[in-house]
Formats: C-alpha cells, structure tokens, sequence
C-alpha cells in the first residue's frame, strides 16, 4: 500500500515526507533506523521513533548521526527522548547476528522496535532497503537517515545506545580499544585482534574475526600448555549463553 499521490515541497526538507502522509491521515509516521551494522564486535542497535507531527522548530540541526560529532548526537539524542511521541530501541547481541546473519538479524530487530512501541504506527519509513512485516504499510526511503526526520532520529537513538554500550565494553575489555573505534574493523582494532584474538563479544561469523580467532588456536596448539580455550570461547561463542556477550536483552 502506498499513500496518494503529495506535493512534497523542498522548503519542509526532511519533514515532508512525514508531513504528506500525515495529511493524508497515515499516520503516525514511525522512522527505523540501526547502529552498528558493519561493526564486527558488539550488538547491533535498532531504533524506532515516532515524531510529533510540525516540530521541526525543536530539532535544529537533525541529519544522519552519522554526519554529526558526539557531542551533536548526544544533544539531539536528549531532545529526541524529551519530544518524541514514542521511541523504542532494541539491542541484537553478536551471537544472535552470528546465529542469523547481519541482514536478517537486522530485520528482525526492525520487527521488534516497531512492535514494542506504546503507539500503535500508521505507516513506517525505513533507511535505503524494503522491509516487510510490520502490520501496518511502510516505504524504503532512499538516505532516510538525511530524508525523513523521524529516521534521522531513529539513527541518532541507535547510535548514542551503542556508542554507550561500546565505552562500557572497553572498561571489561581494554585490550579492543573499544571506546575508539566502536567494534568497527579498523587498523586499531585489526592490529588488538591478531595480539589477543577475539573476544566473546565479537562477531564470529565475519571474515576477520574467524580468521583471528584461527589464529589464536592456532598459536595455542603449538604453545607448550597445549590447546587451550581463549578469551573464554569455545567454537565461537561463550560456553554459558547467559555469560557476558551471550544472548542479550
């Protein structure tokens, strides 16, 4: 189902979208947005947010988190939460990314956020790629996260979640460097990787950390104690799901 055909005029920018299937009495508008897609460490972040409807006096300076500093996300992060009719942010822990694949684990995480919403959606707007399975319609919107005001939200949301989650992580976990980089695959992070192997807290079905985590078995194999465990993992996951980087909330 797609909405009638609107005007959508380029002075309301990023509200437009919104504001058009408002008018046309499909709302409300709900943005989903994650955080941490491309790391290979830590949770995946989704967010789901629902805008007040003409409120765009109060979000000065609103776009893709991606574009801003952290002290930018953290401001519009505090006025997201103080404005918005709803939001919800779900966590994906690695194992359960591991388990079904980023792209699946992130659809599903899409699913839950919009699903746990207090407010009951009347259309939702996704960042770049179709989505189906909410109950109500949807629309994939091209740079949502630069397009839609509510998905600029949802992603800024996402991404002060995990970020937060992330400087956590580095107080269990200094070696990573997790504070920096945020479990992306940098050099840092690449180069802590090969030194301590990885953790319970990465990503185990991507390439890098696998191919660390062969190495640090490989290393034990030939050390004098003979093969151990390392970092705590067994086949790539912790022994106890319920131990840290386990099956989380």
């Amino acid at each position: 189902m797609q909405p009638p055909r609107a005007i959508v005029r380029r002075s309301s920018e990023a509200w437009a979208l919104q504001s058009a299937l408002e008018r046309h009495g499909l709302g409300p508008v709900v943005g989903v947005d994650e955080a941490g897609r491309g790391a290979c460490a830590g949770p995946l972040a989704v967010a789901a947010c629902i805008l007040r409807p003409n409120d765009a006096r109060r979000f000065e300076g609103l776009t893709d988190s991606k574009l801003l500093s952290a002290a930018e996300r953290e401001r519009l992060a505090v006025v997201v939460r103080r404005r918005a009719i709803d939001y919800c942010v779900v966590l994906v822990d690695p194992v359960e990314v591991d388990r079904r694949g980023v792209h699946a684990a992130n659809i599903d995480g899409m699913r839950r956020a919009v699903a746990q919403l207090g407010v009951r959606p009347g259309y939702v707007l996704t960042d770049g790629f179709p989505v189906t399975g909410f109950g109500v319609p949807s629309l994939a919107v091209p740079k949502g996260d630069l397009a839609a005001a509510c998905v600029a939200a949802a992603s800024i949301l996402a991404k002060t979640t995990r970020d937060a989650l992330m400087a956590e992580l580095h107080e269990r976990r200094p070696e990573y460097g997790f504070d920096v980089h945020k479990g992306y695959c940098t050099p840092t992070h690449t180069a802590a990787l090969a030194a301590h192997g990885p953790s319970p807290d990465h990503r185990y079905s991507f390439v890098n950390v696998a191919g660390a985590a062969r190495l640090a078995e490989g290393r034990a194999a030939h050390s004098p104690a003979g093969p151990v465990g390392h970092n705590e993992v067994f086949d790539g996951y912790a022994d106890d799901p319920d131990a840290e980087g386990g099956e989380g909330p």
